[in-house]
């Protein structure tokens, strides 16, 4: 996750923002159930309104948690599927949350209502994350649902009028990318805290969607009005986030775009903080467990299993570095192929998202082909140019 809030701040104020460092262990996103009420074109889990068998009960769950919490991750995404047709979610969340995680729901907004909504906030979540594709009918076509925008919107008002940090997520592709703007005037109007803009990734059902990705030049009219989105915010003083998703170019596409309106005083420090922050973290500082306990590099790797929490502990599974899909994602430098090994700004983006490259090429190595950048921009052209 890029949080571009962070790094425009730390260009309007340099020295605002703290080095970013190593957490004590990984955010972990754990897809509690798959069933979901709702079939969506572009679902990294292919999640259905059936049952899945072998789940992790819930004995299992707290064994688990009980081992995450040893190994000090810090933060808990409770996801699905849709993770509120669980039974037992809200005692999972409770206790989590005694446990001191950080916890974050991750729901498609349809069933949160007014009869649920006092369990949901008296559980205190410290974030609730509701996914919108687009405007009405865009987002009911990608959400296979009629009516399903106005369920989600509904959701994230009852949050907001409840006091829970609310988000908003969009998947950006060729279909929904024109609703863009449109969304984030629906953040001003309902005061929304959070705007999630994810890149459409190459997993589950997104991959057998792809030819339906953004064109570049859409992502990067995209990325230009989020970030001056996010900017006019911050001179206003209004304090709302705004962070991006699978796509670890967007780091090195904020330094061009700082280069026009920044002074290079500012680009540096933004350099040096992006040098930290290190780019693409799967298999690092970001882990999965799906719903039947397989641990995985993120939520996209699901056709990749680490090992499996039944077998063995999640801290043992994670620790485990002659696992060669886990070690070669933490090397550093990553041996990169192509254009990612001969880019200029591999120490900021990490070689973005490696799953694209291995669902296109069976390389892990080779170059992300959803790098939006040009040779000159990532400094591989004769007329490239290093920033700062």
């Amino acid at each position: 996750m890029f949080r571009v809030t962070r790094y425009l701040q730390a260009l309007r104020e340099p020295g605002s923002v703290r080095t970013p460092g190593q957490p004590p262990g990984p955010v972990v996103i754990w897809n509690l159930i798959r069933r979901c009420n709702l079939a969506c074109k572009h679902c990294y889990s292919t999640s259905a309104n059936i049952d899945f068998a072998g789940e992790l009960s819930e004995a299992e769950v707290e064994t688990v948690m009980d081992d995450l919490h040893g190994f000090g991750v810090p933060v808990l995404i409770l996801s699905g599927g849709e993770p509120l047709m669980r039974p037992d979610i809200f005692r999972i969340a409770r206790r989590a949350k005694a446990m001191g995680f950080y916890v974050g729901l991750s729901s498609n907004g349809t069933l949160i209502d007014e009869e649920n909504l006092p369990e949901i906030a008296d559980v205190g979540f410290d974030y609730v994350g509701i996914s919108l594709d687009g405007l009405g009918e865009t987002h009911d076509r990608f959400r296979r649902q009629k009516g399903a925008f106005d369920e989600s919107l509904r959701a994230l008002r009852l949050c907001r009028q409840a006091g829970i940090k609310v988000g908003m997520r969009f998947t950006l592709a060729a279909e929904n990318a024109d609703d863009f703007p449109g969304l984030l005037r629906l953040m001003d109007e309902e005061g929304i805290d959070k705007f999630y803009l994810s890149h459409l990734n190459y997993a589950g059902r997104g991959n057998k969607n792809r030819r339906g990705d953004a064109a570049h030049q859409r992502t990067r009219w995209a990325l230009d009005l989020l970030f001056q989105r996010c900017l006019e915010d911050l001179e206003a003083g209004r304090p709302r986030e705004y962070v991006t998703g699978n796509n670890d170019a967007d780091a090195v596409y904020l330094l061009h775009w700082a280069a026009e309106r920044f002074p290079e005083a500012s680009l540096a420090e933004l350099r040096r903080l992006l040098r930290a922050w290190g780019g693409n973290s799967s298999g690092i500082n970001v882990a999965n467990i799906d719903n039947l306990g397989n641990v995985h590099p993120d939520t996209f790797w699901w056709h990749y299993s680490l090992g499996n929490v039944r077998d063995r502990p999640f801290s043992t599974i994670w620790s485990d570095e002659s696992e060669p899909l886990l070690a070669g994602l933490r090397r550093r430098p990553r041996p990169l192929e192509g254009r990612c090994g001969a880019c200029a700004y591999r120490d900021i983006c990490g070689g973005n998202t490696r799953v694209r490259a291995w669902q296109l090429t069976g390389n892990l190595w080779a170059e992300d082909p959803g790098c939006y950048l040009d040779d000159e921009e990532i400094g591989i052209a004769e007329a490239g140019r290093e920033l700062a």
